[in-house]
């Protein structure tokens, strides 16, 4: 175990950090009924319009069946409509005008996670540590945008 005076490495931190920062964005999303894993998908929706679900599918690196389960919820709740592809094999996503209100709920929670999260750094600072971990990110071949806990059973 690290003595006491030992700093935290980066790795831990950013665990801890990213731990802290899920559990404060799911708390924060809670009163709108919304879950992590569906704000994820309205917002993927509504940046491509149209995407089949096996492109959301891939585009989360997770089983379709995966999708179904929360494709038909959003569907349920009349945030999502599928359309029959042309070749009756594929269904094509789209946000509803409900889901689009509801995109919007998730949005200003964003925005709101996103200062509470960063509160104390500098507008240079922020910046700053986006690079870093944007660069981090691309090093590894995350997606952009994409949780990788959509990966986990």
């Amino acid at each position: 175990m690290p003595s006491s005076s030992r700093r935290p490495g980066i790795a831990f931190l950013l665990a801890q950090l990213g731990a802290d920062a899920t559990g404060r964005f799911a708390d924060a999303l809670a009163p709108a009924g919304i879950t992590p894993p569906v704000a994820g998908v309205l917002r993927l929706l509504r940046v491509e319009a149209g995407m089949s679900q096996q492109d959301l599918a891939r585009r989360l690196g997770v089983a379709p069946s995966r999708v179904v389960a929360v494709v038909d919820e959003l569907e349920e709740r009349g945030w999502v409509a599928r359309t029959r592809g042309s070749d009756r094999r594929t269904n094509a996503l789209a946000l509803t005008p409900a889901g689009e209100e509801a995109f919007g709920r998730v949005a200003a929670v964003a925005a709101g996670h996103e200062r509470a999260v960063t509160e104390g750094l500098a507008a240079a600072e922020r910046e700053q540590l986006l690079a870093l971990l944007e660069r981090l990110a691309a090093l590894r071949g995350l997606v952009p945008g994409v949780h990788p806990g959509y990966r986990r059973p």
